[in-house]
């Protein structure tokens, strides 16, 4: 979910599905939220994160975390292939300066997600936390 969200175009096959898990853990998708948040908006990030629920890939594609989606892997594939080629025809200099612009306001980015994984640190620690993880791992 967070590579996804981080990525500035991102393709996917239909039957590709996110989920934002952390919260049933006792901590919360902190460290990736940013990014989540920044991709798909404050309202369903907050969806995701409360019910902590698998959401399909035309969800996510309506949310804007995946920019197109296929109906399987070699038309994937493809259309990969072919954003690959475009890509390498551009130009390096305007999609370093488009990068720039779309990841503006994220200069303090990095003292955010270290804040954020402070409070993962922390809430991981919980007793919540340890015997959600002592029970996941006695029903595996």
């Amino acid at each position: 979910m967070g590579i996804a969200a981080a990525a500035d175009y991102t393709l996917a096959v239909s039957s590709a599905s996110v989920k934002l898990s952390e919260l049933a853990l006792g901590i919360g998708p902190f460290v990736v939220g940013p990014a989540v948040e920044r991709k798909i908006g404050k309202s369903a990030f907050a969806q995701m994160s409360i019910d902590y629920d698998w959401y399909t890939a035309k969800w996510a594609l309506e949310k804007s975390l995946f920019t197109e989606v296929y109906e399987n892997v070699e038309e994937l594939d493809g259309a990969v292939n072919a954003l690959a080629k475009k890509l390498a025809e551009g130009s390096l200099d305007a999609m370093k300066k488009l990068k720039e612009i779309f990841w503006e306001g994220t200069d303090d980015w990095d003292e955010l997600l270290e804040n954020r994984a402070e409070i993962s640190g922390k809430l991981i620690l919980s007793d919540y936390s340890k015997n959600y993880i002592k029970n996941f791992k006695s029903n595996i």
